[in-house]
This record gives C-alpha cells, sequence and structure tokens, in this order.
C-alpha cells in the first residue's frame, strides 16, 4: 500500500470512530497525485457506508501546505508522451479528481478539512465541498491557475460564483491570494481555529458521544468548531477582502471581459494585493482568461454535477493546447517565468479559438462523468 495518503481511526468515547486520512507529500507541499486521489476516493467510500464511523479528517502533512494543487508536471510529461486526443491520463486524473471532489460536496456524514497553511488549485476541489472547512492564520488560498495557461477548474466555476461582488471572478482571473478572514468572508471557510490546534480539536472530537445521525452530528461539531473558534480570534489577519470588495465590484462589473482588462491594465494601484493581482492578470494566458470568464457565464444556472461535467471537457481540451505545456514549462520546469502564450493578446483569442475549448469529445452518454447525479 503506497504511504501517499495515510489513514487512521480514533475511537470516541461513545465506541464510534473517527476516520482520518492524511495527504503524506510534505516535499511536494502535498501536490495531488492520481494515487493520492484513488486512495482516498476508496476510503471515503469505505468511511461513508460503515455505520460506527461518525465523521472524517483530512489534513496534509507537515505546517507549510494543506494541498498546493495537482500534479501538472505529471499531466505535462503525459501530453509529451502521448499525443492521443483525448489524452488517456489527463482524462483519467481529472475525471477521477472531479468524482472525488463531487463525493466530498455530496457525502453523507460530516467531513472536516484542516485547510491549514497554502490550500491551491486542486487543495481547494478537496475543501470547497467539506461539510466543515477549517483555516488557521497560516492558511493561504489562490486559484492561480491563469499563469500556467489552465483555469480555476475542480467545481471553481460553481463556488467561486457564490461569492459577494464579483469577488470569486476576480480571484480567478488574477490568482490573487486569500487569507483565513479573507476565506471567511468569501464563503471558503467555515471556522478559524489556532494554527497549532489540530491535536485538540481532535481530542476534542474523541471525547464526546456521538450517534449515528449524520445532521446531529453535523450540528454537534459546528458547536465545538465554534467554541475552539473562540481561543483563535486574536490571530484572525486583517481581511484584504474587506478593504478591497467595493474596488472589485467596480473593475469586476463591466460586462465584458476586454472592460475589465483595461480596467485592471490602467487602473493606478497602490495597495499591493491589488497591484500583485493585477500584474498576474496581466502575465498571465489571455486564453485561460476567456475561458474563465466564459466559463462563469456558462455555469450561472448549471447544476453542480453539471459544471465538472462542462470543466472536464475544459480541462481535456485546454492541456490539449499549448498554453499548457508552455505555462507548466515556464513556471515549473525551467522556471523562467516567460511564458509564449499561443495568443498572446486578448484581441487574438477570438471567439472560434474560444468555443472550440468547450466541444466535448465525447457523446453525452459517453461522458466520463455522465454518472453523477444532479
Amino acid at each position: 500500500m503506497s504511504d501517499t495518503v495515510i489513514f487512521e481511526e480514533r475511537t470516541t468515547a461513545s465506541g464510534h470512530r473517527l476516520g482520518i486520512a492524511m495527504l503524506n507529500a510534505e516535499k511536494s507541499l502535498n501536490a495531488l497525485t492520481l494515487d493520492m486521489i484513488r486512495q482516498l476516493a476508496k476510503q471515503l467510500a469505505n468511511w461513508e457506508h460503515d455505520n460506527k464511523v461518525v465523521a472524517v479528517l483530512l489534513r496534509g502533512a507537515g505546517e507549510k501546505a494543506f494541498c498546493a494543487g495537482g500534479d501538472v508536471r505529471m499531466l505535462r510529461q503525459a501530453l509529451r508522451d502521448n499525443c492521443q486526443y483525448p489524452n488517456p491520463l489527463v482524462t483519467t486524473f481529472f475525471s477521477e479528481e472531479y468524482a472525488l471532489d463531487y463525493h466530498i460536496h455530496t457525502y453523507r456524514k460530516p467531513l472536516i478539512v484542516w485547510g491549514s497553511g497554502i490550500v491551491m488549485g486542486g487543495g481547494l476541489g478537496l475543501m470547497a465541498g467539506a461539510s466543515h472547512r477549517v483555516v488557521t492564520a497560516s492558511t493561504r488560498i489562490a486559484m492561480p491557475e491563469i499563469t500556467i495557461g489552465l483555469y480555476p477548474d475542480v467545481a471553481a466555476s460553481w463556488f467561486l460564483q457564490r461569492m459577494p461582488a464579483h469577488m470569486g471572478l476576480f480571484l480567478g482571473l488574477t490568482g490573487a491570494p486569500l487569507n483565513a478572514h479573507d476565506a471567511l468572508l468569501c464563503n471558503l471557510a467555515d471556522h478559524l481555529a489556532s494554527a497549532d490546534g489540530w491535536d485538540n480539536m481532535l481530542q476534542q472530537l474523541a471525547s464526546r458521544h456521538w450517534s449515528e445521525d449524520a445532521e446531529n452530528n453535523r450540528a454537534s461539531i459546528t458547536a465545538l468548531l465554534n467554541e475552539l473558534e473562540i481561543e483563535a480570534r486574536n490571530t484572525l489577519p486583517d481581511s484584504n477582502v474587506a478593504r478591497h470588495l467595493l474596488t472589485v465590484h467596480r473593475l469586476l462589473n463591466r460586462g465584458t471581459l476586454s472592460a475589465v482588462a483595461n480596467a485592471l491594465t490602467h487602473e493606478y494601484f497602490t495597495d499591493p494585493w491589488l497591484v500583485n493581482a493585477a500584474q498576474t492578470f496581466a502575465n498571465g494566458s489571455p486564453t485561460s482568461a476567456a475561458i474563465t470568464w466564459e466559463a462563469f457565464q456558462r455555469a450561472r444556472h448549471l447544476s453542480l454535477a453539471e459544471v465538472f461535467r462542462m470543466e472536464l471537457t475544459l480541462s481535456v481540451n485546454v492541456c490539449n493546447k499549448p498554453d499548457f505545456s508552455e505555462g507548466v514549462r515556464a513556471l515549473l520546469v525551467d522556471k523562467d517565468r516567460n511564458p509564449r502564450w499561443v495568443r498572446p493578446t486578448l484581441q487574438e483569442v477570438d471567439q472560434d479559438w474560444l468555443n472550440s475549448h468547450f466541444i466535448s469529445p465525447w457523446p453525452v452518454d459517453a461522458h466520463p462523468l455522465a454518472a453523477l447525479a444532479e
């Protein structure tokens, strides 16, 4: 058995059990691999059907990160090794990742994610759908896919919609990071905890008497985490989101991507958070920006299952285009930070090119995620 995910169980005072999973790839900041996805999917299903398991907890090894995203270097290598379209390994990775994320969103038992440290991309996919999302003063959340020619996936087209004042679209276009305070305001977190509070939380959970009623257990966990939050409130950092919410609304509420791009490019910012966000947008893939904008429009009235199906089509197609491999090369392989985008300006991203990313390579009934319930 691979040790990239470590599983354990803790017996509670009532004789029930807590299922605990730890992503165990500290050197890569717990970057999500296909092996990890498969182990998690199997064990979460086992725990869901075990009446004695009352709750599941998920964390990352070490103090630096919960999960810094998917293994994009592996995906780039798979594309270099096999030019078949759709690429089999790319399809498998995203299909199984999204199925796992969907299972977390619809999990029948309380599922606590300890989102301390870095939470990016695929890590946010694991966290976003959990019933209890815990952040600490060290939490740093971001969806910086525009920098590698990808786009915010793992149902970001769905959950970023649920943020105030166009903030989700802003985060998707700029990769701007969120701290714990920001995450609470943006509905990406539910509870604040002390950075060293994992052991105390686990001890408190284990000392309680639980039933086999998932709703009652969910409410009890919420009450407990609210109690523990009192001890951590003085660690809450200042919120960039609170400070700039109306500015972001003004920048993004312009009707077209070209108008938003013009505002981000020509506005004069002094705050470092906004300066860096505008710079990331300017240096990112114009195709990624257009896909992010278009996906938001298309996902507005889609169900979660429909969004995952749309995003699988997008991810397979985006990986098949040049910007993804080039973006990963520039940022993570050669590290020259000088990507050569296939269409280097927004004006060159015409509608036909954009639409080609949304064309499914599979018939509707053969879509790999066709079985996701509505």
